[in-house]
């Protein structure tokens, strides 16, 4: 029961704090390129005008035009839950597993390039393709990153690998530790559609991905759209800075701690989103075929400190 407690209290707070990230980072864009910006709650304020809205959905389009929206909405928040964001504890029927998460995360996007190829759009079709070709790139990645960290504990379980880095501060800077925490990063600015692989604020037909496959969305099913999609770039964000900082988590229902812990991840979280945005304005979007190229190099930083971490081991 605490256990659950924790874990609940995790997803509440994720959930509410995920639009004031994508607020914080479109307000931190907006000032560092000049314009004063729509304000950091604008994000509340879109998804609470979708809600309020009726979806209307293309003719000939079937229920995967329904369906998608919520299991990609349910497995975010299934991923949420998971990851250790605010509290080490996990839900003992679902353990917070690697090959767990990665396997829900593709769920979702499974979910999401059905919805794209529902409404037999060009666009639709074109960015589920595009998506699925990073997705096919960015998850060997993800899985040996993580495992590159799970060498030295012995357990592919992200709780437990959050706890051991955070008792032994030399498992944070050991070269291993370090190209996995890279490769993770690249692998997070791609599976969540953020610069370079791909422009988050563009509408341009021929180089959009994420956008191009809720085009035929609206009303209600784009608002679960929207909020799942920033659940998986909290949940993966907040696990590089967990692994990359492990320490403020909650192993325990103490309010004080869990106090501790909600705070320590609220900041870690603004600021890490606060970096990607600043760094996003130096940056172009890189052309549609160089970015198996740019995933390549994270698998190989991967890889390497999974060599590494077995070197030293």
């Amino acid at each position: 029961m605490i256990a659950t407690l924790l874990v609940i209290v995790q997803v509440v707070v994720a959930t509410a704090i995920t639009p004031l990230l994508l607020g914080v980072m479109r307000q931190v864009r907006a000032r560092m390129e000049g314009r004063v910006g729509p304000g950091v709650l604008q994000p509340y304020r879109d998804v609470r005008k979708l809600l309020a809205k009726e979806p209307l959905r293309a003719d000939g389009s079937s229920g995967v035009l329904i369906a998608a929206p919520l299991v990609l909405l349910v497995s975010s928040l299934m991923v949420v839950a998971l990851v250790p964001l605010v509290t080490t504890a996990n839900i003992p029927a679902v353990p917070n597993d690697l090959f767990v998460v990665v396997s829900i995360l593709l769920i979702g996007t499974v979910a999401l390039a059905l919805l794209g190829l529902d409404a037999g759009t060009a666009f639709g079709g074109m960015g589920s393709s595009r998506h699925m070709m990073i997705a096919a790139l960015v998850e060997p990645t993800v899985l040996m990153s993580v495992y590159a960290l799970s060498i030295p504990v012995g357990s592919s379980t992200l709780s437990k690998i959050v706890v051991a880095r955070g008792a032994d501060v030399t498992r944070v800077v050991t070269p291993a530790g370090l190209l996995a925490v890279v490769a993770l990063v690249v692998v997070v600015l791609a599976e969540t559609g953020r610069l370079p692989v791909d422009n988050p604020s563009t509408h341009l037909e021929l180089t959009m991905i994420h956008e191009s496959m809720i085009l035929e969305s609206g009303g209600r099913d784009l608002a679960w759209l929207e909020v799942g999609s920033w659940l998986r770039l909290t949940a993966l964000l907040g696990l590089v800075v967990n692994l990359a900082l492990p320490w403020g988590l909650a192993d325990s229902a103490q309010p004080l701690a869990v106090l501790v812990a909600v705070v320590a991840f609220i900041v870690k979280l603004l600021v890490a989103g606060a970096l990607v945005a600043a760094a996003e304005v130096f940056m172009a979007k890189v052309r549609l075929f160089k970015v198996p190229e740019l995933l390549a190099g994270s698998f190989v930083l991967a890889f390497l400190a999974v060599t590494a971490s077995y070197l030293a081991g």
